[in-house]
């Protein structure tokens, strides 16, 4: 049987490790475009924990500790894959409500659950993903339990069907087979799995990684390196201090290997007259005591870093205060870039969530936008298609009617605000504003991330990248051909509108010149320039 605190130190450590592995599951992505990315997603979804688990008392119970974990990952879900991992380990909740011991039957249970909830939340389940390696996994739990009743060895096997999975999931996707890559989400599973694996059978937690370039630093360098720390909370105060060398002071590496024993991220550093010091410790009091024997400190600086984590938190979601319905109808859509936030709120939306490629926003920041819009019903626009499964978890969180319209580009964003009509009813409203996002074609130009082969495209990085609504189109190394080009493959013999929208890294004379150029091949056609400012789309073209 798993005690809570043992679950409790297993969903830790799970975080941690996918955390710490969250770039190798980065660049399992098969498609080359820059992106917030499935190890990213799942890494800031699980993490989103850690904080509220830690606060546990160790008495907690099992069905207390998942509680905890579920409502965590389901308010922090972040893209498609941290959506599904939220939803597995709502199982765990299901399962092992008001229990205070998991069995091997619990954990077979919560699995299942968890996969059932998974594969439901999927409008069109696809094998070969994260989904495929969570199923397969209960399956083999369920069959081990015919043999034994120890948890440990259970999530053992759940663990080798999970590997035996992942590694078949390139038959099952062809995109991965070309890639020669297994699924990024299956990995992260695997990733989370093991780490659970490794607390059952005894094992400690997996400490987060530190910076790798932590020892590269000089007395010079000291502040920007510790800049790197802000946002690692493994222990509860921040210290620093500067200490004035005795004249016999001992060597400052024996400060170190202290400071390590009673925290982490530490810092040492040192030349003829000071060292510079910095540590994350439960003990601030021990590192200034210790800091003495090598000297005399100045400066000595210690940070409640939960209370200031705490205190950033609400200050993120204070940006939307919650309203009570006054009006029948309100909206919310993400976008990025203060020109495209601008033209969402001049045609009609209440919130614009900042977010989009690279930048994912959390069910509960979707959540907050949505509280915020005083009308009875709120319609949201997630504008990418990794977005739109959170702002589905967010529906059924909220306390009042949402309607996640499926527009996965900003172009089919603003389409379907235009086709609103304040004079008709939701479900006319409903029909027509996604009649309207389905009649807009979308194009983007973006560049490679890294070298790939992908649908017969050699690409390397840097290079530009052409998407005909979500699809790579071709390869370029000119922008603005490549921009030229693309509108030319969208533009079709009864499109009457082309807007422009350009981003942050373009200058406005380029765009002026691609307006112009389009305008003089299609001089039926009203051509509309629009400085987005968005980051890591060149262009958004928009043909209708």
């Amino acid at each position: 049987m798993i005690k809570g605190s043992m679950l409790r130190s297993a969903f830790i450590s799970a975080a941690h490790s996918i955390t710490n592995k969250k770039k190798s599951v980065d660049e399992l992505n098969v498609f080359p475009v820059p992106d917030g990315d499935t190890g990213t997603n799942m890494s800031m979804t699980i993490s989103n924990s850690l904080a509220e688990l830690e606060r546990l008392h160790d008495t907690a119970g099992c069905g207390e500790v998942a509680q905890t974990m579920a409502s965590c990952l389901l308010r922090g879900a972040r893209g498609n894959s941290g959506v599904i991992l939220s939803l597995i380990f709502r199982g765990f909740a299901k399962a092992l409500a008001d229990k205070q011991e998991m069995s091997a039957e619990d954990l077979t249970n919560a699995l299942e659950l968890g996969v059932q909830g998974a594969y439901k939340s999927v409008m069109k389940p696809t094998e070969g993903t994260i989904l495929t390696v969570a199923r397969e996994s209960a399956e083999k739990a369920r069959n081990s339990l015919r043999s034994t009743n120890d948890v440990s060895a259970v999530m053992t096997d759940i663990c080798i069907q999970a590997k035996i999975s992942l590694d078949e999931t390139p038959k099952l996707l062809p995109a991965l087979a070309k890639a020669g890559v297994v699924d990024a989400g299956g990995m992260g599973l695997l990733i989370i799995f093991e780490a659970m694996r490794d607390i059952f059978n005894g094992g400690s937690i997996v400490p987060l990684d530190t910076p790798s370039d932590a020892k590269a630093v000089t007395v010079d360098t000291f502040s920007s390196v510790v800049g790197q720390y802000d946002t690692e909370i493994h222990f509860t105060y921040c210290t620093e201090m500067l200490i004035t060398k005795k004249h016999d002071c001992d060597d400052p590496m024996k400060l170190r290997a202290y400071l390590e024993t009673i925290g982490d991220c530490v810092v040492v550093v040192d030349d003829d007259e000071i060292i510079k010091v910095h540590v994350h410790t439960n003990d601030p009091g021990k590192a200034i005591q210790k800091g003495l024997e090598f000297g005399y400190i100045n400066l000595p600086k210690i940070e409640n870093m939960k209370l200031q984590h705490e205190a950033e938190q609400k200050r993120s979601t204070q940006d939307f205060v919650p309203a009570k319905p006054e009006k029948e109808f309100g909206f919310v859509a993400v976008g990025a870039g203060k020109g495209i936030e601008a033209l969402f709120r001049d045609i009609g939306v209440d919130c614009v969530v900042r977010g989009g490629q690279t930048m994912n926003p959390s069910t509960e920041d979707l959540l907050a936008a949505i509280m915020s819009c005083p009308a009875e019903t709120v319609f949201v626009l997630p504008n990418n298609k990794n977005i739109i499964m959170a702002a589905e978890q967010a529906v059924k969180l909220a306390d009042r009617r949402v309607c996640v319209l499926q527009t996965r580009t900003i172009p089919q964003g603003i389409s379907a605000m235009l086709a609103f009509d304040p004079d008709a009813d939701f479900n006319a409203n409903r029909i027509e504003m996604t009649n309207a996002l389905e009649r807009v074609s979308t194009g983007q130009l973006t560049f490679a991330a890294r070298d790939s082969d992908f649908e017969g495209h050699a690409i390397k990085q840097g290079e530009i990248l052409a998407l005909d609504n979500g699809k790579l189109s071709f390869v370029d190394k000119d922008l603005a051909k490549a921009a030229y080009k693309l509108t030319k493959r969208l533009v079709k013999s009864d499109s009457s509108f082309v807007t422009i929208i350009y981003g942050s890294d373009v200058t406005d004379e380029a765009a002026e010149a691609l307006k112009k150029q389009v305008s003089s091949k299609y001089s039926n056609i009203d051509v509309n320039l629009i400085n987005g400012g968005q980051p890591v789309y060149y262009y958004i073209i928009s043909v209708e």
